[in-house]
C-alpha cells in the first residue's frame, strides 16, 4: 500500500518540480507540525493567508456556530445571510466612506476579475493600466494585468488593451487617458520582493484618475487584513481608492475574497443584464463568519499597532545581519536579499531543517520571504529570527 507521501506525488496536480513536500498533521497559532511531530514556526503564513494564526480560537467558534444553522443557500445575493450582511457591514465600518459596498468572492483572482469588469462596465472604457512586476493572480483575466512576461506568455492571447507601465514612473501618469478604464496597482509589490512605491506617485496617480475620470484600484490582496500595519496600506498614503482588492487573510484560513467600491458604482452589475457579475460559492456563509471573526480580532485595540512595533524590532534585528545584500518590508511583510536563487533555495531548505519555514517570491527568486502570522508573540519573532541569522550565517 502506497503510503502517504507516494500518493501525493501520484495523485496530486504538482506547481513546481521540487515543492516543499511537509508533510502536515496540524497547526496551531503560529506553528505548523509535522507527522512526526515536529514543530515549526511558520513565517511564510500561507503567503500572508494566517494572518491571525493557525485555527485561532474565535474562528473556530465562528466556523462551528455557522455549521450548526446553514451552509450554502443560494448563489450570491439572492438570499440575506448574517455572515454576509454582518461582515460587510462591519468592513465598511472601517473604511472610508465611498467603500461602502462589498462584492464577496471566492479567492484574489475572482476580486481581480470582479473589479476589472466592473471598471469596464462603470466607466464604458476598455483600456487597463497595470505595472511591471505585478501580481494579481492565476486566472486569464488576472494573469492579463500581471507584470512578468514568464508567467504569462505561454497562455496567450490573453486580454487586449492592457498596457503596462513601470513604477514611479512619470510616463504612465501620461498614458491615463480618456480611454482608460481603471489603472490598477498593488500600492506595495510583493512578489517583486516587496517594492513599495513612493507615496507622492501613489497621490499623483489619484490625481490623474480623477482629472480623467479612470477608476483607481488597490490590489490589497496581500498587504490586507493588518500585514502592513493598518488595516489596509493605503490608509498610510493618505488616499482612497475607487475599487479596493482583498483576499488572502480575510477569512482567517477560509477561502475568501472581496471587491470593494462605492454603491453607485457597484450597482451597475445589476441590470442590462441583471446578474452581469455572479458566483455560486462567492460570500460562502462560513468564510463569511471566519471573516468577521477575524476581522474583529484585527481591529481589537491595540493589535495594528503591535503590528507595527513588531516591523520595527523586524528592521532592527535585521540590520545587524553582516551576511545579506540587503532588506525591505513594513509591518510582517518583509525580503531578504541574498546573492542568487540557489543561496535562497538552501538558506529555504536549511532553515526548515532548524524548524523555521519561509521561502522566495515569483519575480524576486534571489530574495526571502519572511511574513510571520501577525499574532507571533515578541519571543516567537526574536526566536525565529535568531534561527534565520544563524542559518544564514552557516550556509556552505
Amino acid at each position: 500500500m502506497p503510503n502517504i507521501r507516494e500518493l501525493f506525488y501520484q495523485y496530486v496536480a504538482q506547481t513546481s518540480p521540487t515543492p516543499l513536500a511537509l508533510p502536515v498533521d496540524k497547526a496551531e497559532g503560529i506553528y505548523i507540525y509535522d507527522t512526526q511531530g515536529k514543530a515549526y514556526i511558520d513565517c511564510i503564513s500561507g503567503i500572508s493567508v494566517s494572518n491571525i494564526g493557525h485555527r485561532h480560537p474565535k474562528v473556530l467558534e465562528a466556523i462551528e456556530k455557522q455549521c450548526t444553522k446553514y451552509l450554502h443557500t443560494m448563489v450570491y445575493g439572492e438570499h440575506i445571510q448574517s455572515p454576509q450582511v454582518e461582515l460587510a457591514a462591519l468592513l465598511c465600518h472601517h473604511l472610508p466612506d465611498t467603500l461602502n459596498s462589498v462584492y464577496f468572492v471566492n479567492s484574489g483572482s475572482e476580486a481581480v476579475e470582479g473589479a476589472i469588469k466592473l471598471a469596464k462596465r462603470y466607466t464604458s472604457r476598455k483600456k487597463i493600466i497595470a505595472f511591471h512586476q505585478s501580481y494579481h493572480g492565476s486566472t486569464l483575466g488576472s494573469m492579463s494585468v500581471n507584470g512578468s512576461y514568464t508567467f504569462k506568455y505561454r497562455y496567450e492571447p490573453l486580454l487586449p488593451h492592457v498596457e503596462f507601465a513601470l513604477l514611479n514612473s512619470e510616463c504612465c501618469l501620461k498614458s491615463i487617458d480618456k480611454n482608460t478604464a481603471a489603472v490598477l496597482i498593488e500600492p506595495i509589490q510583493a512578489e517583486a520582493g516587496i517594492k513599495i512605491p513612493s507615496k507622492m506617485y501613489l497621490q499623483q496617480l489619484r490625481q490623474k484618475c480623477n482629472e480623467v475620470g479612470a477608476l483607481l484600484i488597490f490590489d490589497e490582496i496581500q498587504t490586507g487584513f493588518g500585514r502592513t500595519g493598518t488595516l489596509f496600506y493605503f490608509e498610510q498614503v493618505g488616499i482612497i481608492p475607487d475599487i479596493l482588492l482583498t483576499a488572502k487573510g480575510m477569512g482567517g484560513g477560509m477561502p475568501i475574497g472581496a471587491f470593494i467600491a462605492e454603491k453607485k458604482v457597484m450597482q451597475t452589475l445589476a441590470y442590462e443584464p441583471i446578474l452581469g457579475h455572479i458566483t455560486t460559492f462567492g460570500g460562502h456563509p462560513v468564510c463569511c463568519a471566519a471573516s468577521l471573526a477575524t476581522l474583529q480580532v484585527i481591529t481589537e485595540e491595540g493589535f495594528l499597532s503591535s503590528v507595527q512595533s513588531k516591523g520595527k524590532y523586524i528592521e532592527q534585528r535585521l540590520e545587524r545581519f553582516t551576511n545579506i545584500l540587503g532588506y525591505q518590508g513594513i509591518g510582517l511583510l518583509w525580503s531578504i536579499e541574498l546573492i542568487d536563487f540557489d543561496t535562497v533555495r538552501k538558506a529555504v531548505e536549511k532553515a526548515m531543517l532548524h524548524g523555521l519555514l519561509i521561502d522566495w517570491f515569483l519575480y524576486a527568486e534571489h530574495k526571502l520571504r519572511f511574513a510571520p502570522p501577525l499574532v507571533i508573540t515578541q519571543q516567537e519573532l526574536s526566536n525565529a529570527l535568531d534561527i534565520l541569522e544563524y542559518v544564514l550565517k552557516t550556509l556552505e
